[in-house]
């Protein structure tokens, strides 16, 4: 997955329309589901609780199965873009350190990896406005580009490729 350049008000506004859409609609479906469940289902005088739960979690499963089935449309490219930036940047953070003592021992690919997973966050830093930890970023940025130019390699986070990751288990 390549790095790319997302217009932040565009992606703000639409996740914005996302977030209160997909609230909205779990309000009024957990709603809707759970009324007509209990006046097809529940006897007089007892506890609709369970009904109610379940109206919840069909309305969960309905919102989820309209965001799968609009994830791909126009509207949504900066939204799911950046949705599978930071899932791809957990895979990282889950072999971070096992990375990083590659990247002390010089290997390539850890380099390439750590470059990669520095500059996503500064990208997904800059968009979600999380100014506070960017100057940590920014340092490890320089430090590992200082690293990869102080072994006279030239490596780049286009280089990246999930399968990078197969390597460090």
């Amino acid at each position: 997955m390549q790095l790319i350049n997302v217009d932040k008000a565009l992606y703000r506004k639409n996740l914005n329309i996302v977030i209160g859409g997909f609230i909205a609609t779990l309000l009024v479906l957990a709603l809707a589901f759970g009324q007509l469940l209990i006046i097809n289902l529940a006897e007089q005088g007892v506890n609709n609780f369970r009904y109610n739960l379940l109206g919840v979690v069909l309305s969960l499963l309905a919102c989820a199965a309209i965001l799968h089935s609009v994830k791909k449309s126009p509207f949504f490219n900066e939204v799911y873009y950046v949705w599978q930036l930071k899932q791809l940047q957990n895979s990282i953070y889950r072999k971070l350190a096992k990375i990083k003592l590659a990247a002390k021992n010089d290997e390539e690919n850890a380099l390439i990896i750590l470059l990669y997973y520095y500059q996503s966050l500064k990208l997904v830093y800059l968009l979600d406005d999380n100014t506070l930890t960017l100057s940590k970023v920014d340092k490890d940025i320089t430090d590992i580009q200082e690293k990869i130019a102080s072994k006279n390699l030239t490596l780049t986070a286009e280089q990246f490729d999930k399968s990078l990751l197969r390597a460090y288990r």
